[in-house]
């Protein structure tokens, strides 16, 4: 600290000097010492940015884990090598099986009274298996172990796939984000190799995806996400940035319950100030279209839903009409 304390004392900035010159003159200092960041001024090591982490899997292991809502944790689902594996232990099985058919036909030429009694008794079997005198039964007890292991693997994969096969597609602007998070601003992938491609194929999931994904939740992502901004990423892709989606849902969930609300209180507001059935009927037809329309364009809701709200919906204007005759006369 005094060394470079010294130094600097004899470069202070005289009049010809700019104070931009003596920083970096300051910087250069530093560099040639070889201080530490722990080992500089108070006042330098303010200036200094914060460290980075480097690139390639550090900074893409790092964008992911540091997105709180957990929408990029997406990765592929390699179909075409799950497909062939499972092709493989299908195929493993097919030959065991075929292996198990020709030792019972073995079994059934055989006039060897040990190996009967081993067909129908698993003491005997095992016994006969072990003991080195009996190679029928002892082939047949390395098939059936042989069966066994693959067997639990083929079924394991199976279910482990038929897991898998339900996980959903990241969204598409988060896909586009996340691609763009790769590419440094200079153009440089931050994957190589065979990585390089990872995220430009079709079998990409991602480990979870928000549990509202309605239609009104996706266009407000899509044309409004700088209303939900957490944190921008400038230092590698100034257009990549991170939404809350916790406070996307609770925008949706508020902005949703205004829209019903409004439609049920601003019908039943109209049909107060009308005093013409046939105007009456209109506007409960009218007010029943905008809430149907609203249900299926807003929603994920199933046509059997949309159905039953919309009934629902027309039921209460109907109740209101005909329960206060003093108010609709």
């Amino acid at each position: 600290m005094a060394g470079i304390n010294s130094i600097e004392r004899r470069i202070r900035p005289a009049t010809f000097w700019s104070q931009q010159a003596y920083q970096m003159e300051k910087k250069n200092i530093r560099t040639r010492l070889c201080f530490r960041p722990t080992q500089m001024p108070a006042d330098i090591e303010h200036k200094m940015p914060a460290p980075e982490h480097p690139n390639g899997f550090p900074t893409v292991a790092h964008f992911i884990t540091q997105d709180r809502d957990n929408i990029s944790t997406i990765y592929r689902r390699f179909d075409a090598l799950s497909a062939r594996n499972l092709l493989y232990l299908q195929s493993h099985l097919q030959r065991l099986e075929a292996d198990q058919a020709a030792l019972d036909d073995e079994l059934l030429k055989t006039c060897n009274r040990d190996s009967k009694n081993a067909a129908s008794s698993w003491e005997a079997f095992e016994l006969f298996a072990r003991d080195g005198l009996h190679e029928l039964e002892r082939r047949r007890m390395e098939l059936a172990k042989d069966i066994k292991t693959a067997l639990r693997e083929y079924h394991e994969t199976l279910l482990m796939n038929s897991d898998v096969l339900k996980l959903q597609h990241p969204s598409t602007i988060t896909l586009q984000a996340f691609r763009k998070k790769l590419d440094l601003h200079t153009g440089v992938s931050q994957l190589r190799g065979h990585s390089r491609t990872i995220y430009t194929q079709d079998d990409l999931i991602a480990l979870y995806v928000p549990p509202d994904q309605d239609r009104l939740t996706r266009f407000i992502r899509h044309y409004f996400p700088w209303i939900f901004v957490t944190s921008f990423q400038p230092s590698h892709s100034p257009s990549a940035v991170l939404i809350s989606e916790r406070a996307l849902s609770r925008f949706v969930a508020v902005l949703s319950t205004f829209v019903v609300a409004g439609l049920l209180i601003g019908a039943i507001a109209t049909l107060n100030f009308v005093t013409s059935q046939d105007w009456r009927l209109g506007v409960i037809a009218l007010f029943t279209i905008g809430f149907a329309a609203s249900v299926a364009l807003l929603t994920n809701a199933s046509r059997a839903e949309v159905y039953a709200a919309t009934a629902g919906y027309a039921a209460v204007l109907g109740v209101s009409v005909t329960a206060n005759p003093t108010v609709f006369g």
